[in-house]
């Protein structure tokens, strides 16, 4: 923002008949803006002039402004230091500059305003005096604000699974990428559990998509449940496939983990007569827990333990299969000291004898 003021603005005149007309005119033009023109005097730090719009802005009447204490006092107190140390160094290299702050009205209320400073110097160099002007820019504030808090809510959005409300996949690739980090610097185990719902494509072909869609919020919901401590993090990863990454746990605490979520998603007690392995809704879990060591990549590690999960859908469903891995220089990670196996695909379901 560029304001254009000569060094003599507000300075008491002295002239002709025709001076003091143009000074009665450059006054009134001043004082029919929005903006609010004010001039300090350096030596004495007194207001010589300030606009009398300021009453109408912040409460207080024109002729309490008579020093830059009075100035300094109505700036809201989480901005005063900051913006008077701001000015005061601004001012003493003679550099003009601008400062936004809150002021505090009369009532009580706070105004966002803009001050402009333009610092006018005497022949010799030294600082004559401060003139500005004063710009009521609460309406930006509040646009500003407004984004921000879009900006915010968008970036959550893109961290949450749009159908189930919990972490997606690009929040669990996060926090896992920051978790792997954590436990390499800690030495603290890392466990994590990979669920799939069993034979949830019988279920949505036999109860259709939005019954499917309502059991999958279910199951999540179950499974943020369990994500108790404030580091734990339960992810839908995709179609019916979730995850509990579990930081500094051990094993045990990961297979009672394990057990925890088959039985919470056994209380919902959701019916599926097209299932193989019981009359409601079960889940198949891999699950892994690792000493981080070396330079591998935890991709490596969901890798490990997605083998996991499609060995327990493998062995029947409605079950888990657990493994201690080991992670050292650039080596892949190991489960119970074997490389992981090559992924198979789940054996197909039996077909039903016809009644």
């Amino acid at each position: 923002m560029t304001i254009l003021v000569h060094d003599n603005a507000f300075s008491p005149f002295s002239g002709d008949a025709n001076g003091v007309a143009d000074t009665a005119v450059y006054k009134t033009l001043l004082e029919s803006t929005q903006a609010i023109p004010w001039r300090i005097d350096w030596a004495t730090m007194q207001f010589t002039y300030i606009g009398p719009q300021i009453e109408k802005l912040l409460g207080w009447s024109q002729d309490s402004w008579v020093t830059v204490q009075d100035w300094a006092t109505r700036i809201h107190e989480d901005d005063r230091e900051r913006v008077v140390n701001f000015c005061v160094s601004q001012s003493q290299a003679g550099i003009d500059h601008e400062a936004d702050y809150r002021a505090l009205t009369a009532s009580g209320g706070t105004v966002w305003i803009r001050d402009v400073v333009h610092v006018v110097r005497k022949p010799d160099g030294s600082v004559d005096s401060l003139i500005g002007f004063m710009f009521d820019i609460s309406e930006r504030k509040r646009t500003e604000e407004r984004v921000l808090e879009l900006q915010k809510k968008l970036e959550i959005l893109s961290y949450t699974d749009s159908l189930t409300g919990i972490a997606n996949r690009r929040s669990f690739d996060t926090r896992l990428e920051n978790e792997w980090k954590n436990a390499r610097r800690s030495e603290q185990p890392l466990s994590l559990l990979v669920i799939d719902v069993d034979y949830f494509k019988q279920y949505n072909d036999f109860y259709g998509h939005t019954e499917g869609d309502a059991c999958l919020v279910q199951i999540a919901q179950a499974l943020h449940g369990l994500a108790k401590r404030p580091r734990d993090l339960a992810a839908r990863l995709g179609g019916e496939e979730f995850a509990l990454l579990l930081p500094e746990t051990d094993a045990e605490g990961a297979q009672r983990s394990a057990q925890l979520c088959a039985d919470a998603i056994a209380t919902l007690r959701l019916p599926h007569e097209r299932s193989e392995v019981s009359s409601i809704i079960t889940v198949s879990l891999g699950v892994g827990t690792i000493t981080v060591g070396g330079e591998g990549r935890p991709q490596e590690f969901v890798e490990a333990v997605d083998h996991l999960l499609y060995a327990a859908k493998r062995n029947g469903r409605n079950r888990f299969e657990w493994a201690r891995m080991q992670q050292t220089g650039f080596a892949s990670i190991s489960i119970n000291g074997n490389p992981p196996p090559e992924r198979q695909a789940a054996a197909p379901p039996p077909r039903r004898k016809k009644m």
